[in-house]
């Protein structure tokens, strides 16, 4: 089969968790001897709004074509960033050149809905993996503007609006001063554009997401937050899979009366880095000693880095160090004891999570959504509270003080589920479109 993979963005400008799941997807079709091209954007302060440039090129054996275009020039930014008519053209030239067997959409963002609506044009079946909650949330994320959870998506598209507007520090200081009562009157008064932007762009959206072949959910809390959207039938839960061979033996700690704790990720506020810095140094300075090395790109959300920069100080336990090469995660993973996914949003399936069990180590991690289902508590890691940093302080300090907990937890992983059980359910749903 040739099946195309879209997707905002792709390795190597770009590793986060989606980007390096459809590399690894990418990868694993290609060995199975399918032909398989990704679609990304490369860049949206470059070339114009209504028009785009197009380069093809190779990513490790990874066929990749990437898209540029300029964002900012846009007429309408809302409606390009979900349903870029330039990019639906070009779709439409290269679905009538290469004429693939599946469209397989990783993520909507910036690429939009133009590659599903043409495939469906052309009677081409597709795909999408529901990474996130882009389809139904503005801000990606379920994340307010204000850092609160989006619990249920609001019935009024303006709230969403007001939500997106929140994003600016000068709209938050009225609406916490004044109890909420700034949206509400925002709502009634003066977001009536915005209100008719959002409501064009979920209607879009639903619309794409309804006419799709098939959908699938990594986690169990992700399927049911689209529950209502996508038939039952077309909607499947299929776990992400690894490749964890060459993580089994990731090495111990060499250094023995030390917990060394890490993260790896996106170094951005929705991931909650922020809690980590707060959690070590709230710890007490009696006990064990405590490190913690954090890893990802420091130049991604580089204001929220200046931030925790400050916030560390000259504290000495904690280490920014940066991105590395996916090739060293075992090695990575060789100097934590533990790591800790703090997110505040609702994760869907972290792939942090996977690699740090696949290693053998356990997780402390966020009760909140698709992460609280791959770590169970008191068993292969530790929950903690959303948000809270003094309650990832009390875990980690459980960890200081109780010498059976960390052996107990590390005796408690399982291995993850492989990228072969993934990919035979991938390959079903693909047979059967």
């Amino acid at each position: 089969m040739k099946i195309v993979l879209p997707i905002h963005h792709f390795p190597p400008r770009y590793s986060a968790g989606a980007e390096l799941y459809t590399f690894r997807l990418a990868r694993w079709l290609i060995t199975q001897g399918h032909r398989a091209e990704v679609v990304c954007v490369e860049r949206i302060d470059d070339h114009s709004a209504t028009s785009l440039a197009a380069h093809y090129d190779s990513y490790q054996g990874v066929p990749v074509w990437r898209l540029s275009f300029n964002i900012s020039a846009a007429p309408d930014a809302l409606l390009w960033s979900y349903a870029n008519p330039a990019i639906a053209d070009w779709f439409d030239d290269y679905f009538a050149c290469e004429r693939p067997d599946l469209v397989h959409l990783q993520s909507g963002y910036l690429i939009g809905v133009g590659a599903l609506e043409v495939a469906r044009r052309y009677g081409i079946p597709t795909v999408v993996t529901l990474h996130d909650f882009w389809f139904l949330c503005p801000r990606i994320t379920l994340l307010r503007g204000d850092g609160s959870l989006c619990v249920d998506v609001p019935a009024d598209p303006g709230a969403c609006a007001w939500c997106m507007l929140l994003e600016g520090r000068r709209f938050r200081l009225p609406e916490r001063l004044s109890g909420g009562m700034a949206g509400r009157a925002a709502l009634s008064l003066a977001l009536q554009p915005q209100r008719v932007a959002v409501a064009s762009r979920r209607a879009r959206l639903a619309t794409a997401l309804t006419a799709v072949d098939a959908a699938i959910a990594p986690s169990h809390f992700l399927a049911s937050k689209f529950a209502g959207h996508i038939a039952p039938e077309r909607l499947h839960m299929v776990r992400y899979g690894l490749d964890s061979s060459h993580l089994h033996a990731a090495p111990r700690p060499a250094q023995a009366g030390v917990l060394r704790l890490g993260y790896i990720g996106q170094i951005g506020a929705h991931k909650g880095v922020h809690l980590i810095v707060a959690a070590i140094k709230s710890l007490p300075a009696r006990g064990c000693p405590v490190t913690v090395t954090i890893h990802g790109d420091l130049d991604q959300h580089a204001h929220y880095s200046r931030r925790l920069r400050a916030q560390i100080g000259d504290d000495p336990r904690i280490t920014l160090a940066g991105r590395f090469d996916n090739s060293r995660i075992a090695e990575v993973l060789g100097a934590f004891d533990a790591t800790i996914v703090p997110s505040i949003w609702y994760e869907n399936s972290p792939l942090a999570i996977m690699e740090a069990h696949a290693a053998g180590r356990p997780v402390l991690t966020s009760a909140l959504g698709g992460m609280a289902e791959l770590v169970r508590d008191e068993v292969d890691g530790l929950h903690f509270r959303a948000g809270d940093a003094s309650d990832l302080a009390r875990q980690i300090q459980r960890l200081r003080e109780d010498a059976a907990l960390l052996p107990r937890l590390c005796g408690g992983v399982r291995a993850p589920s492989t990228i072969d059980a993934e990919m035979d359910s991938l390959m079903q749903i693909y047979h059967s479109l």
